[in-house]
């Protein structure tokens, strides 16, 4: 897993399929990403990187905690 920081969209999407989510998938306004229950909404593309902000955003909304050298499910 890669070190918590910026992140590419690509890179993103190819993590969460290793944890087990599916898709993306196309909703209304964003994709979204889907693991039994769960549905974690990804952001839209852009040309720069996933901010550290956004990503701690999204992998809360995952269940997925941000460690020193990568990601690990709660």
């Amino acid at each position: 897993m890669p070190p918590f920081g910026p992140i590419k969209r690509r890179d993103l999407i190819a993590y969460l399929r290793e944890l087990g989510f599916d898709g993306p998938f196309s909703a209304k306004r964003h994709q979204f990403m889907s693991k039994e229950t769960l549905r974690v909404r990804i952001p839209n593309p852009h040309r720069g990187d996933i901010s550290k902000g956004l990503l701690a955003t999204v992998l809360s909304e995952a269940g997925i905690l941000p460690t020193g050298c990568g990601f690990s499910e709660k």
